[in-house]
């Protein structure tokens, strides 16, 4: 092969090279609707493509299934707490103060506890922890935590309008600050895919 030929080639696996590392470093697909996400939602990061999400129920406060199919057609902010975990307790009210912030036929943030009580000890823990503003739902057979992974509280996964997890945090966020609000509301404007 000549010289030329093969500084020709090493110059576009250099390129190609380059343009993965800085596809990888974005903390998921650049094709992200509402591009990367914020440091403040640390450490949420969205996955490498979208994912159906496991087709399971919980229970609302009047003791009725709610399958997360229920949800189709916006995006859901699905998060798994229990009133024993600390960080989860402590994120509750940004999450509601996030609910409050998006509109909900945009964004439900579905906050869902996974402990072993009852949607009327859900309902009254959020009422005295500064999140009433999310609904009560529970999961007491823990059908969520085995469905998605979950090794730790707390566990938030973004799921679309199709019903495909975009991303996912183990451990808590600052989902009420202002640049993660205004991420949110980014991505619940965006046109159907």
């Amino acid at each position: 092969m000549s010289r030329t030929l093969l500084i020709g080639i090493a110059a576009v696996v250099a390129v190609l090279a380059a343009a993965f590392v800085l596809y990888e470093m974005r903390g998921g697909t650049v094709h992200a609707d509402g591009g990367p996400p914020p440091a403040a939602l640390a450490p949420f990061a969205l996955g490498k493509a979208p994912v159906a999400v496991p087709q399971v129920a919980f229970t609302d406060a009047k003791g009725v299934r709610q399958p997360i199919s229920g949800f189709k057609g916006r995006y859901v902010l699905l998060n798994l707490w229990a009133t024993w975990c600390g960080p989860c307790v402590k994120e509750l009210p940004a999450l509601a103060r996030l609910k409050a912030a998006v509109p909900a036929d945009k964004l439900a943030v579905v906050a869902v506890d996974v402990g072993r009580g009852t949607p009327a000890d859900a309902r009254a823990f959020l009422d005295a922890h500064d999140a009433k503003a999310l609904d009560a739902y529970i999961d007491s057979n823990i059908a969520l935590i085995r469905a998605f992974g979950a090794y730790g509280l707390p566990l938030t996964i973004l799921i679309d309008p199709q019903g495909r997890e975009l991303g996912r945090a183990a451990g808590p966020a600052v989902w009420d600050a202002p640049d993660a609000i205004d991420w949110f509301k980014g991505l619940a404007n965006q046109p159907p895919a």
